[in-house]
């Protein structure tokens, strides 16, 4: 059936694509092949060719099954961007086995429910990190603690001898330093290189499209994150639809600053990549001015962000030493570009800004603007091989351009469900002319030439620089402290992060006087992420509340506004 943006749609491409019927690890394996001497990676001047990075991989996967792991079994990746996290992902694919994704900026509070809820017995993390998976772990009843932890180090994957010329000096104590393996109670911790250096047979691949491959963890209205259910097939899909949309070949340099354990970057970037056979410049996490050096020197040709960090190099007082003229596709999503930065790169470079949309629950675009006619603060049209609809959150009718009503998808993208919650997954499909569509819980509207326009939300969220925050999830961290009696949190402007979290609490009548604004905001930096800390709080001597007694957050937010 023919729709309007078809009209748009790149006229190199299919509408719709048949995606190899093979498991993920294949096109680790694949590009390995073809390209054996090739950079797969490259990290502070350190290259890992596409051989090395599938040799590790195989190792990493044979000491797993050493360690009991086996088909369909769920394995904690707990890292911030580095080669050892795509070396992890992949032997915990090439294993048989399942990668749960974890944002290596939660707290020991919030990583008990990534170990609990997935039932995951064995974890792989950085040294930075693994004091707190471990404080996790040791707090759980001892048939819930994971019973082996992996560990490598920052300078596992760094050139030997000096710290590189690039490193920004602030990230020279994070990054160099070498942490002692912390104890497990009632389970083993494991070195990087002694696991790599397993001398056990790999595992016989006996995964297929249709097995489980993926658990990344979204969070909701209801509080705790919810696990979605991605298989080899939806996580193929949108690896090859990413890099045919944007015009990949072996010959792409794409700078990897987007978090790996977002989906993201794990998908639209390194699934696409390495399914390609493209190279990785990677960076742990942002830095204006190390992004500017690495565009410049490795000539890098694609540049998947959000908008924020372009708004922040382009403000670097150094930017004009950086040659950017390498670039031939730039694009992203999780805030609007704004017009003015993204007229200044049109101007500057010729470039065109591509932004996109997507959930975790769609292995990352559900939806992106066409490169060859992007529009501006725009979602962009249905993604190859996907239908998408704007209906009326009520009766379901599907609304008629410029009308607002609920984006709803379907396609071979969408997630199974949600882990052990056959509730929520009735609640998020509906059927429509015989297919099973997801709903995404966001507004929006379609204009006359087909593009998707988001408007507003049906679930309570916070966008703080791309980030997602749930207000229930870190209201019930927030309840552990002992001085809080009832909190709400809601959003704040912020002139750089669009989006940032206020917290409206009442204390205990015991803590009054007892306990400042601040004192909550360190608390919550030691037990949450810190992207979900309240930027403010605000003390209250009570809450509005419905006749039934629920706190009508609505209420504070349209006063906050």
């Amino acid at each position: 059936m023919s729709r309007p943006h078809h009209k748009f749609w790149p006229k190199r491409l299919p509408h719709s694509i048949s995606p190899p019927r093979t498991p993920l690890w294949d096109n680790m394996a694949i590009s390995a092949r073809r390209y054996p001497d090739k950079p797969a990676i490259v990290f502070f001047g350190r290259e890992f060719h596409y051989a090395e990075v599938a040799r590790q991989a195989e190792r990493l996967a044979a000491h797993l099954q050493t360690l009991g792991v086996r088909k369909g079994d769920r394995v904690i990746l707990n890292m911030q961007n580095c080669p050892q996290l795509v070396i992890a992902h992949f032997a915990i694919l090439r294993a048989n086995a399942v990668v749960v994704p974890v944002n290596p900026m939660n707290r020991a509070e919030e990583l008990k429910h990534y170990i609990t809820d997935p039932d995951a017995r064995v974890a792989i993390t950085t040294g930075d990190l693994a004091a707190e998976l471990v404080k996790a772990s040791d707090a759980l009843a001892p048939e819930q603690r994971l019973a082996h932890l992996v560990v490598t180090q920052f300078t596992d994957a760094m050139p030997e001898g000096d710290a590189p010329a690039d490193m920004p000096p602030a990230w020279s104590e994070w990054l160099l330093t070498r942490h002692a393996l912390p104890s497990l109670a009632g389970g083993e911790v494991h070195a990087w290189a002694d696991a790599l250096a397993s001398s056990a047979p790999a595992p016989e691949p006996t995964v297929g499209p249709g097995d489980l491959a993926l658990l990344p963890y979204t969070s909701g209205t209801t509080g705790l994150p919810k696990g979605c259910m991605h298989t080899h097939a939806s996580i193929m899909h949108n690896a090859m639809a990413s890099s045919l949309w944007g015009n990949a070949s072996p010959e792409n340099i794409t700078l990897m600053v987007v978090p790996m354990f977002h989906i993201t970057g794990m998908v639209s970037l390194m699934h696409a990549n390495i399914y390609t056979g493209s190279t990785l410049v990677m960076m742990p996490r942002w830095d204006r001015d190390l992004a500017g050096k690495l565009i410049s020197r490795y000539r890098v040709t694609t540049w998947t962000n959000i908008p924020t960090m372009v708004i922040d190099l382009l403000g670097s007082p150094n930017f004009d030493q950086y040659d950017l003229t390498s670039l031939v596709h730039i694009g992203g999503g999780g805030a609007a570009m704004p017009q003015a930065v993204a007229q200044r790169l049109f101007d500057s470079y010729g470039l065109r800004y591509v932004e996109g949309y997507g959930l975790t629950e769609t292995a990352a675009p559900s939806h992106s603007n066409p490169p060859d006619h992007p529009k501006q603060q725009c979602l962009g049209i249905p993604f190859m091989s996907t239908d998408a609809r704007v209906v009326d959150p009520e009766t379901l009718q599907e609304m008629p351009p410029g009308e607002q009503g609920e984006i709803i998808m379907h396609g071979p993208e969408i997630f199974q469900g949600y882990w052990k919650r056959p509730d929520a997954t009735a609640a998020a499909f509906i059927e429509l002319e015989g297919k099973r569509f997801f709903r995404s819980g966001d507004l929006g509207r379609v204009d006359e030439e087909g593009y998707f326009f988001i408007t507003d939300r049906l679930k309570r969220m916070i966008n703080a620089s791309g980030f997602k925050v749930w207000p229930a999830e870190v209201e019930a961290l927030m309840f552990r402290h002992p001085a809080i009696q009832e909190a709400c949190i809601i959003s704040t402007r912020d002139s750089y992060r669009g989006e940032s979290v206020k917290a409206v609490v009442v204390l205990r009548q015991t803590h009054k006087g007892q306990v400042s604004e601040e004192d909550i905001v360190a608390w919550c930096r030691e037990n949450m992420a810190v992207y979900k800390v309240p930027r403010v709080v605000q003390f209250v001597d009570a809450l509005p509340k419905s006749g039934s007694g629920k706190v009508m957050w609505r209420t504070l937010q349209e006063a906050e506004k």
